[in-house]
């Protein structure tokens, strides 16, 4: 006499690692997350959403070649339905001068000295910041923690208070560094360190130890581990932070003038002061501020894919 026995459910295991329940369940989650992402009506959604974002954006550039002579008087679209467009206005806020001070260097210098100021004040806070922050997260000494809660608490403390302190520091009764290219960068580079170092040790310290481990085994050095493994492993959270430096020194106006001078204004500098003192060169305005957007642009574009990978980090295990 046989006996049948009925089919057992096969037995699932609930440690993660092991591939059981709990990674089953979390990858059915990713997989209906992605799909309602990838459905056409995000896409919809998604595309709808990046046109109205562009609007403005179109509706500078169509400004911006409104002759002088037509600009307070009728819109864009009128001007292009009678066929006046006119890239003119780009060519002379390039390359003449304008304004009221007919001395004033054109534009484009201005716009020399903004990737100057920008570059380096975008440099120097990921260097110092990447190296503090895999400090702080991997190298133990005494009193890490509290300097590192003093390091975030500076972030409550209003740029502005800083200013008079800064410049006495850099005038020329002290280092003289006020009025050049160096005092501008040292300026943006301590404003900008205390979230670097923040932004930048969250990311690091979740790093997994095993692979540091390993290479302290195979005989690695804390400088071949730091340019070996955290840099290229960090490489979307100093993106994500070059794209914010970037963009807030580039648009900075007030720390430039305060710590800069004649020879080292920015392009934020000359297109406050470019419409004249009764407006009579407001025409001038729509095509700097477009030109002002275009570098930036570039910049976001080319680690964009970097960017969205330092914001969807740590979103999900496994």
């Amino acid at each position: 006499m046989s006996v049948t026995m009925p089919p057992q459910r096969p037995v699932e295991d609930d440690n993660p690692k092991k591939g059981g329940t709990r990674v089953s369940r979390g990858n059915a989650a990713a997989r209906k997350a992605k799909e309602r992402l990838t459905s056409p009506w995000a896409t919809a959604a998604a595309m709808i959403i990046a046109m109205l974002w562009t609007i403005p954006t179109v509706a500078l550039f169509m400004t911006s070649l409104v002759p002088g002579s037509r600009y307070r008087t009728d819109a864009w679209w009128t001007v292009m339905a009678d066929g006046d467009l006119t890239f003119g206005n780009f060519n002379q806020v390039l390359f003449d001068s304008f304004g009221d001070n007919s001395t004033a260097p054109p534009l484009l210098e201005y716009v020399f000295n903004s990737i100057v100021v920008t570059v380096p004040a975008v440099v120097f806070p990921l260097v110092l910041g990447m190296m503090a922050a895999y400090a702080f997260a991997w190298i133990p000494f005494r009193g890490s923690a509290f300097l590192f809660v003093l390091i975030f608490a500076l972030q409550v403390v209003p740029l502005q208070l800083a200013l008079i302190p800064l410049l006495k520091l850099l005038g020329p009764e002290n280092l003289g560094l006020a009025g050049q290219f160096s005092g501008v960068w040292i300026a943006h580079t301590i404003f900008a360190l205390p979230l670097a170092v923040f932004l930048l040790h969250n990311f690091v310290s979740h790093i997994p130890r095993e692979v540091l481990e390993a290479a302290r085994v195979d005989g690695a050095s804390h400088t071949q581990i730091f340019f070996r493994i955290i840099i290229p492993l960090s490489l979307p959270a100093i993106a994500s932070l070059a794209i914010f430096q970037f963009l807030w020194v580039w648009n900075d106006l007030l720390v430039s003038a305060v710590f800069g001078s004649a020879d080292t204004y920015p392009l934020t500098y000359p297109i406050s002061n470019l419409a004249g003192d009764y407006g009579q060169y407001a025409y001038l305005v729509p095509p700097a501020a477009f030109i002002s957007m275009i570098i930036p642009l570039i910049v976001f574009f080319s680690l964009q894919r970097y960017f969205v990978r330092g914001l969807l980090a740590g979103s999900s295990k496994g």
